[in-house]
């Protein structure tokens, strides 16, 4: 190589490495945008994965069947326990004590699908002390009461205030749903199962003059027609003339275990639990009829041909190869899994599955499995952040974290 070719080739490759080091100021370095390590090792790569913790550690619960916060900026948390007490304690996973904030187990059947099921605390709990639970009372029946916190400790309630809010028969021992919410509107939110056994005998599902295999809703600050509640007055059935209960919200459930409201946008999810085959996730409409027991998910139900006019089919199903009890959980909104956001987390009791639904688009859904787990999964339930918790049968309350 001569001179001039060398001279030529340098100044090309020079004006090559200023080209390379323009682009590179323009776009970037490959990979600037990811998080580095301090140790100078490469950034992981792959999809996340996540795994369970115990949340906290030191405490042990007897079947927890629901967690929650007062929404009273106290950061405290309270476990309902299916045999009639609710615990609260610290939201610190360091904590190693617990109060009793309730116990009615004195007032209450509980075994099987029995039990204090559900806990919901007025919107304005930080200034009259109001919360509601549902349990199944001594002759197997739904109670619905109103308690009041003790004016000298906020840890604990004071058992001698129930005040009865609403009360149904429940045929059978099974099917009770239990869930009570309070809704974005201020109205209170029933999960009310089809009164048990098998198939809907008495066909409640189908019949909105019950309140079985329904969401409910009524106002729990105002009183009507001798009631200790009214009825919102854009309730779907209000004034109808064929009989329907006012208080029904949407009906054709089997038996609705935990419903959730999106903090979001206020979308209301809840999760079905099935009779022989198939598992379902819904998206409740004011007025709705989600199927059962014509439908079982989205399948006619017992039969290879139904009509399904005016019926609103799940907008996800699993059948039982997958799991056999769903509980249904929260569309995530905290902050420790910004991969997780916009998904509605649920899992199954039988088999310990753990799911993540894109809700984004909820005409087309898409689902994957998180984690295959031992737990008996009883519920799911939020902190004051909508971070999320898992209660499991073993006692134990977990969460979510990356690996």
């Amino acid at each position: 190589m001569n001179f001039l070719t060398a001279t030529r080739s340098l100044y090309l490759m020079r004006q090559l490495s200023l080209s390379l080091l323009l682009i590179l100021l323009l776009t970037g370095c490959p990979g600037s945008d990811q998080p580095t390590d301090p140790n100078g090792d490469d950034p992981p790569t792959g999809p996340v994965t996540y795994q369970t913790e115990n949340a906290f550690p030191n405490l042990s619960f007897s079947q927890p069947l629901f967690l929650t916060n007062a929404g009273d900026g106290s950061n405290r948390l309270f476990v309902v326990e299916q045999g009639g007490t609710i615990r609260v304690f610290d939201n610190d996973a360091s904590t190693s004590s617990m109060s009793t904030f309730l116990d009615i187990s004195g007032r209450l059947s509980s075994g099987g699908e029995r039990g204090l099921l559900g806990l919901a605390f007025h919107p304005n709990y930080e200034s009259n002390g109001y919360f509601y639970v549902n349990y199944t009372d001594g002759n197997g029946d739904t109670m619905i009461s109103r308690f009041e916190v003790s004016v000298s400790n906020p840890d604990q309630a004071d058992p001698s205030t129930e005040d009865p809010v609403l009360q149904y028969d429940q045929p059978y021992s099974n099917h009770n749903g239990g869930h009570i919410a309070f809704g974005p509107d201020g109205y209170l939110y029933i999960a009310s199962g089809d009164g048990g056994s098998g198939g809907d005998p008495d066909n409640n599902g189908q019949d909105p003059s019950t309140l079985l295999g329904n969401i409910l809703r009524i106002d729990v600050d105002g009183a009507s027609n001798g009631n200790n509640y009214a009825i919102p007055p854009d309730n779907p059935f209000v004034d109808n003339n064929q009989g329907y209960r006012e208080e029904v919200y949407a009906y054709g459930l089997r038996n609705p275990w935990r419903f959730s409201f999106d903090s979001d946008n206020g979308r209301l999810f809840a999760a079905d639990v099935g009779q022989n085959q198939y598992e379902e996730i819904d998206l409740i409409e004011s007025g709705g009829n989600y199927g059962w027991n014509i439908m079982e998910g989205a399948h006619c139900y017992n039969s290879d041909s139904c009509d399904q006019s005016g019926l609103i089919l799940p907008i996800w199903e699993y059948d039982h190869g997958v799991g056999q009890s769903i509980t249904g959980g929260y569309v995530y909104r905290g902050p420790s899994l910004s991969g997780l956001t916009g998904h509605y987390i649920y899992g199954d009791f039988s088999s310990g599955k753990i799911w993540a639904l894109d809700v984004s688009d909820t005409e087309d859904p898409s689902n994957s499995e998180l984690i295959d787990t031992d737990f008996s999964i009883s519920s799911f339930g939020t902190d004051a952040d909508n971070e999320l918790y898992i209660c499991s049968f073993n006692g134990n309350i977990y969460k979510l974290v990356e690996e």
